[in-house]
C-alpha cells in the first residue's frame, strides 16, 4: 500500500509499505478521507510537540471498516470514524474518565504512525460509528471534537461572551460549540480572511483584528465593561497566549486548547485578583466526538463550509507546502484516497 511518511521538517516521502495484518483487537479501516490538520501542518514546519521523525501523520480520518476485528455493533463495509488517541485503559487518567491524557496516551499520527495510507489498524475501542454521514463529515468530526471539548472544558453558559483567539481550523470549531452552548462568540485572529468567514459562514457575533484594533479597548466595548467570562486559545502562539490573560473578566476562564513549546508567563497579582482559573484542554473524549455527530445530524454544524481544498492521495506532497502559507486561504485540506 502507499503511505506519505514525514521523514524529517520539511520533507515528505511517498513510500510503499506492506499493507497491515489484521491483529487481534485491531480493526482494519480502508482509508477515504484524510483531513490536514494543524499538527501535520506543524510536524511538517518542525514545531510540533511530543513528536519524533520519521512518521507518517494524519488523524483526522474516515473510511470503510474492512475487518472489525470482533467490535460489537460493526459490521464489514460500515462507513467509520475512530477516536485517534490510544490509551492505556489503567492509569489515573484513564482511571478517572479521561483517556483522552492517558499517561501513555499513543495520538495516531504524532506519537505512532497516522492514516496517511491506503489502511489502517485501530483498536476496536476507537471506533466511532459513521451515523449515516458522508466520508467528508466524518473525517471533520475529530478536529471538530477537540473544539467540543474546550468548550465543555470551559463550561460555556448561555449569555457568556466568549473570546476564541485565533480562527484556524480548531478555533472555529471552538466558536460553533460555543456558540451552540448559548454564548456570545467573539472571534480574534490576525488574518481578515478568516475573520470574514466566521462572520460570513459561522455568524459569529463580533470579530477582532488585532493588526487594526486597540484589542482591550474593543472587548471592553463589545462586554460593556466586564471583559469576556471565557477565553479560548487555539492559536499555539506564545504571544498571543501570554497576551490573552489581559483580556480577562475578574473571575474568568481561560483554557488553552492551541499548545507550543514554551513557557507561560502571567503577572501574578493580575491573575490572583482576578480568581481567574487557567485550564488546558488536551484531545477529546467520546462524549464530544457523539456530541460533534449528533450536532451535524442536527444541522447545527455545517462540515462543508470547512474544506477549501481538495487533493488525491498521490498529490499530496506536491500541495502540502502550499497549506502552510496563510495567503492561500486554507481552512481545510482534504485528501481522497
Amino acid at each position: 500500500m502507499q503511505v506519505i511518511v514525514c521523514e524529517e521538517p520539511g520533507r515528505l516521502a511517498f513510500k510503499e509499505q506492506e499493507k497491515p495484518e489484521i491483529q487481534e483487537g485491531y480493526a482494519q479501516i480502508r482509508i477515504r478521507r484524510i483531513g490536514i490538520c494543524g499538527t501535520d501542518l506543524h510536524a511538517f514546519d518542525g514545531t510540533q510537540p511530543y513528536f519524533s521523525y520519521p512518521r507518517v501523520l494524519g488523524h483526522e480520518l474516515s473510511g470503510e471498516l474492512v475487518d472489525t476485528g470482533g467490535a460489537a455493533g460493526f459490521q464489514k463495509g460500515d462507513v467509520v470514524t475512530f477516536i485517534p488517541y490510544f490509551n492505556c485503559g489503567s492509569c489515573i487518567a484513564c482511571r478517572s474518565g479521561k483517556p483522552n491524557c492517558c499517561v501513555k496516551i499513543n495520538v495516531c499520527g504524532v506519537h505512532i504512525d497516522g492514516g496517511m495510507a491506503e489502511y489502517l489498524n485501530v483498536p476496536t475501542y476507537s471506533l466511532v460509528h459513521g451515523e449515516g454521514l458522508s466520508y467528508d463529515e466524518l473525517a471533520l468530526v475529530e478536529p471538530l471534537a477537540i473544539g467540543a471539548h474546550g468548550v465543555r472544558r470551559a463550561d460555556v453558559k448561555p449569555g457568556e461572551c466568549v473570546l476564541v483567539i485565533g480562527a484556524g481550523p480548531i478555533g472555529l470549531g471552538i466558536m460553533e460549540f460555543a456558540r451552540i452552548a448559548g454564548g456570545r462568540v467573539i472571534a480574534m485572529d490576525l488574518n481578515a480572511g478568516r475573520l470574514k468567514f466566521c462572520s460570513d459562514k459561522l455568524k459569529v457575533d463580533h470579530t477582532i483584528n488585532v493588526l487594526d484594533e486597540n484589542v482591550i479597548t474593543r472587548l471592553s466595548k463589545i462586554t460593556n465593561g466586564d471583559m469576556p467570562a471565557v477565553i479560548i486559545d487555539a492559536t499555539g502562539s506564545l504571544n498571543a497566549i501570554n497576551n490573552g490573560f489581559s483580556y480577562m473578566a475578574h473571575g474568568a476562564r481561560y483554557v488553552l486548547v492551541g499548545l507550543q513549546k514554551g513557557e507561560i508567563r502571567v503577572s501574578h497579582p493580575e491573575f490572583h485578583k482576578r480568581e481567574a482559573t487557567l485550564m488546558s484542554s488536551r484531545n477529546a473524549t467520546r462524549e464530544d466526538f457523539e456530541h460533534v455527530i449528533t450536532s451535524i445530524k442536527k444541522g447545527l454544524v455545517q462540515p462543508a463550509n470547512y474544506i477549501t481544498h481538495r487533493v488525491a492521495f498521490n498529490k499530496v506532497k506536491d500541495n502540502f507546502e502550499s497549506w502552510l502559507d496563510p495567503a492561500n486561504g486554507v481552512i481545510k485540506a482534504m485528501a481522497e484516497v
